[in-house]
């Protein structure tokens, strides 16, 4: 059984070996784009320049630079609540301690 490939999915990859578009039968002349051939797609693929190449790294590298970026903030935020805790107790325990000073001064 021969299947008959879809734009998703088709026959073969090769370009080459695909058949040319062609406008339906159903459609009138003119309503289509006019059929291509697939040479300007083969020198397009072969003369891949080494900075397309270099996309998926530059992609990552991003991404992981904005990940970094996350983490410190989020440190940062962490280190900005513990200060804000570790203040809060020193204000309490330094009222504490006026309030037994001032207690000791007036017995």
């Amino acid at each position: 059984m021969t299947a008959i490939g879809t734009i998703d999915r088709p026959v073969t990859h090769d370009p080459q070996k695909q058949a040319p578009m062609t406008s339906s039968t159903s459609e009138p002349k003119g309503s289509a784009a006019p059929a291509f051939t697939t040479i300007g797609a083969n020198t397009s693929r072969q003369n891949r320049t080494r900075e397309m190449q270099l996309i998926p790294e530059a992609l990552a590298r991003a991404h992981m630079s904005e990940r970094m970026r996350e983490a410190n903030a989020e440190r940062q935020a962490q280190r900005l609540v513990a200060a804000r805790r570790m203040q809060r107790r020193a204000e309490r325990v330094s009222l504490r301690a006026r309030r037994a000073l001032a207690m000791a001064v007036m017995h």
